[in-house]
């Protein structure tokens, strides 16, 4: 990796190009993604979206394959690629329904993915890290990728959390830089990992909620 991930500056075109590709290697890497899927993009300084082409491995992306749209979905420039994936239309959303946002990561992570396909959401009160960090999430209902219907089963879920799965498909974070969404991404993973293992010793043990009440009120604090 060239590129660190703890220190991002978000609208830095070259910067962050180099950084979109080394974080879709790591998504594959770490089988976030596997084949074609998944995409991303990231807000650039003068509000177009830098995003990851269609139909092309992230373990394989460089940097002169990227695609930048306009807010309404345009293509600025196309790349070297195949142009944007169809599942920018969820992306251009969630910027539309939350300006602080500045980056949105889609894949299709295993156990994630089992529970969306479940329909079953994921909580985060099983341990101190995502209790404080991603203390629920959501499945958006059924909808057909690369349509409307995708964005707007999104929507009423993005004003109050960082992530949710999507019925049937797979999953979807956001944040302020790109960094963030993607270490969003790998936290709702080993959630639901940490889950699906909890359940193979017998099930979960939620925390009570006067831990929970004393764990909020030390962050608080801080």
């Amino acid at each position: 990796m060239t590129t660190d991930p703890g220190s991002e500056p978000q609208a830095d075109d070259a910067r962050l190009r180099r950084l979109m590709v080394d974080l879709g290697r790591r998504l594959w890497e770490r089988q976030l993604v596997a084949a074609n899927d998944g995409n991303l993009s990231a807000r650039l300084r003068d509000g177009t979206i830098l995003c990851t082409p269609t139909e092309v491995s992230k373990a394989m992306l460089t940097e002169e394959m990227l695609c930048v749209v306009t807010g309404s979905g345009e293509v600025v420039d196309a790349g070297t690629g195949q142009g944007p994936s169809s599942e920018i239309l969820m992306h251009l959303r969630v910027y539309r329904v939350d300006p602080t946002v500045g980056a949105v990561v889609h894949t299709h992570p295993p156990y994630a993915t089992a529970f969306a396909i479940r329909g079953e959401a994921l909580h985060g009160d099983l341990m101190t890290e995502t209790l404080l960090t991603l203390p629920e999430v959501p499945v958006a209902p059924f909808a057909t990728p690369g349509t409307e219907e995708l964005p707007d089963a999104v929507a009423p879920l993005i004003a109050h959390h960082r992530a949710c799965l999507l019925e049937s498909h797979g999953a979807v974070s956001w944040g302020p830089t790109l960094t963030d969404a993607y270490l969003t991404m790998e936290r709702l993973e080993a959630l639901a990992r940490t889950t699906a293992a909890l359940r193979m010793l017998g099930g979960e043990r939620r925390m009570s909620a006067d831990r929970i009440a004393h764990l909020r009120n030390r962050l608080a604090r801080n």
